[in-house]
């Protein structure tokens, strides 16, 4: 085994939510961060290695985007396969869990999207997709 290695012997434990009982703090708390809504958008896409996700989520260096696949698999949403000894790839997938945030990330990138043509002052079609807060599904 390489001496720089990492030993992945016992999962780490999910992250401690710094507000108890407050479910926006456990949400942002477990898909906050610059680069986890990106990471979540192409892994719903299908499962990738590391390389594939640092150039699809280019400028993100190589220590920021372990340290975000390492919170998101301590949180239960990106499942990590080795493929086999190192320097073999490691396989990221969302899991079962994580997908169910595919809505979400896609509501909010249809919304950076009209977000977007709102700066440039161009005129954004409404999003089909909002539902006003407060709004009974």
């Amino acid at each position: 085994m390489h001496k720089n290695a990492p030993r992945r012997n016992h999962p780490r434990p999910p992250r401690a939510n710094p507000l108890a009982d407050c479910p926006l703090t456990a949400a942002f708390a477990a898909i906050g961060g610059k680069w986890k809504l990106t990471l979540i958008y192409w892994l719903a896409h299908g499962e990738t290695h590391f390389a594939g996700l640092r150039r699809r989520a280019a400028p993100i260096s190589a220590k920021v985007l372990t340290e975000q696949l390492r919170e998101l698999e301590a949180d239960g949403i990106v499942e990590r396969d080795e493929t086999g000894p190192v320097p073999q790839p490691v396989i990221y997938r969302l899991s079962a869990y994580g997908a169910a945030l595919a809505p979400l990330v896609e509501g909010v990138r249809v919304w950076g999207e009209a977000h977007l043509q709102r700066q440039r002052g161009e005129s954004a079609a409404p999003l089909a997709c909002a539902v006003p807060l407060g709004t009974p599904r």
